[in-house]
């Protein structure tokens, strides 16, 4: 019996499992938005309930790419921290479910006004496009949430150093405390432009609005939005994964280190996004494209990291040969084969963002399928599979079942679905991107230009890949009922991986937040202070809001 995993303390169960539940319910709406989004781009003719594209378009971006993954990173940071640092105390239990009703109600909120056809702005809710008000006040209750849970994750770690003075922080829950401080500041920039700019404008209390400004709030949130899903995925990669595979972490120190380079590099980037908006010097663009660039060197340690855990661990069991490493890893274990075909397929998706990010290259793809295309290659693929392989532990170990044999056949067949509905929609919109194809738009021939009809294969080989994924989704709500449902007997682990002997300790430094928020401070000051007091000090005319639906 004393080998036997730690079983998690009820209340924290519940408030982890809340989080995720709810998170899989906003990707099954999610998922039938995006279904219903793909058919039209393939030719469909009407659309059911008198429902138009882009209120899909906005339901399938919110509850995919802001419900979904808030909801699922929460709830996992929440597991990790209960596991490596103790029971959640009552405080920071409480903030969880403070945060988790206020998410929760403006979430259900903003999904209403979104299907009454009252914001239908899409995801980047881009002013001039103007929402209900109650849309904005409804993602303030969203954000605040996720900051009361944030608080929560603050607290625990700080009670943690209290009572172990001069001890290094267990790896999940440091790199939890990074996760969670890039989000709270990177939040600020969406919270002030909410706040405001749109609630006043939309409210009528001010007639325009600076839409330079506004745009440049959200990218400054926009992109490191894009790591908040993805430190995540890159913890279960550092941290869970090697211990599934029966080995050790390759370095410690360096997993810590490429975490606080994400934080570091990933908020002062936002001008990357608006390479093709004017009103912003091309200096200040040049400088934050160099920034963004920044941050492909931890991406490159990380890959280094994993790949020399996995071959240690293969060489450990007597692989020989260049790759002969491979045939060692447990190919048919889900907790392994999602999060590493995530990982693989991160290979292609970082180099399209490599093309994005380049002044050059943006120009030509900037306003096509192309960036679509790379987004579900991104958040979609690599992000959504490797939160699928920790649903597959995560469940049970929280309500003390077992992962049956059954339960992995059934999750590698749900992530060979996946991936095959994404070789067809995502490879098609790189394809089509590259001929032209606009993203952003409602099914058109543009009155049968012979470009428009030459892209239409690819547009119904997109509607083909959707419709796979839903079939994904389908399965994948299945397999969490079978888990819900899966025999008790042995409870399953929560995988947390021992170092390497070999592996140096990690510097004091690196725990000096102090420190390390300073830097990001003063990037963020060099990266923005002149740009955006030039945007205050000439707004131009401003925008009044405008509804196209």
């Amino acid at each position: 019996m004393d080998n036997l995993p730690k079983p998690f303390d009820r209340r924290d169960s519940a408030l982890i499992l809340a989080h995720i539940l709810f998170a899989f319910f906003a990707l099954f709406l999610g998922g039938v938005a995006g279904l219903l989004q793909g058919l039209v781009r393939g030719g469909a003719n009407a659309l059911p309930f008198g429902i138009g594209y882009y209120q899909l378009l906005t339901a399938h971006g919110v509850l995919m790419a802001l419900v979904f993954t808030t909801y699922f990173i929460i709830g996992f940071l929440y597991s990790g921290v209960a596991r490596t640092l103790g029971t959640l105390l009552g405080l920071p239990r409480r903030l969880g479910w403070l945060g988790f009703g206020l998410m929760t109600t403006g979430t259900l909120w903003a999904t209403v006004l979104i299907l009454l056809n009252k914001a239908t702005v899409l995801y980047t809710f881009y002013a001039p496009l103007k929402a209900s008000p109650w849309f904005y006040v409804a993602l303030v209750f969203v954000v605040v949430g996720s900051w009361m849970s944030g608080f929560g994750i603050f607290m625990q770690y700080r009670y943690w150093k209290v009572l172990h003075p001069g001890q290094t922080t267990p790896l999940f829950t440091f790199m939890a405390v990074v996760t969670m401080a890039m989000w709270l500041i990177a939040t600020l920039g969406v919270a002030i432009e909410v706040l405001f700019q749109l609630i006043p404008w939309s409210f009528g209390w001010v007639e325009t609005v600076n839409v330079v400004l506004s745009r440049t709030l959200f990218w400054y949130f926009g992109h490191p939005l894009v790591y908040f899903w993805l430190l995540p995925a890159y913890m279960c990669w550092y941290v869970v994964i090697p211990k599934v595979i029966g080995g050790r972490l390759f370095s410690d120190a360096l997993a810590r280190l490429s975490f606080l380079m994400f934080l570091l590099f990933s908020i002062p980037v936002g001008f990357h996004h608006q390479l093709m908006e004017p009103g912003i010097s091309n200096v200040w663009k040049f400088v934050q494209v160099v920034l963004t660039f920044m941050v492909v060197i931890p991406s490159l340690m990380t890959a280094f990291s994993l790949f020399a855990t996995f071959e240690m661990h293969g060489r450990s069991l007597g692989a020989k040969g260049l790759f002969g490493w491979l045939r060692k890893l447990p190919w048919k274990d889900v907790r392994f084969f999602a999060p590493f075909m995530g990982m693989l397929l991160f290979i292609p998706a970082g180099a399209g963002g490599l093309i994005n990010a380049s002044h050059e290259l943006n120009a030509i793809v900037h306003n096509t399928l192309w960036v679509t295309g790379h987004f579900h290659l991104t958040v979609a693929t690599s992000v959504a599979l490797t939160f699928f392989g920790i649903t597959y532990w995560l469940i049970p170990a929280l309500t003390g079942r077992t992962l049956t044999p059954r339960m992995h056949r059934l999750g590698i067949a749900q992530t060979v679905i996946w991936l095959v509905g994404m070789l067809f929609m995502s490879g098609s919109m790189h394809t089509v991107g590259l001929l032209g194809s606009p993203r952003r738009t409602s099914f058109t021939t543009y009155q049968d230009h012979p470009d428009a009809v030459l892209w239409m294969p690819y547009h119904v080989a997109m509607a083909v890949g959707g419709t796979i994924l839903f079939v994904g989704v389908l399965l994948m709500l299945f397999n969490i009922v079978t888990l819900l449902r899966a025999p008790k007997g042995r409870p399953e682990e929560f995988p947390i991986a021992e170092v390497s002997d070999a592996a140096e300790k990690a510097p004091a430094l690196f725990e000096r937040w102090g420190v390390w928020v300073g830097i990001l401070v003063v990037l963020i000051l060099v990266a923005y202070t002149i740009p955006v007091m030039d945007m205050l000090n000439h707004p131009g005319v401003g925008a009044k809001g405008f509804k196209t639906w």
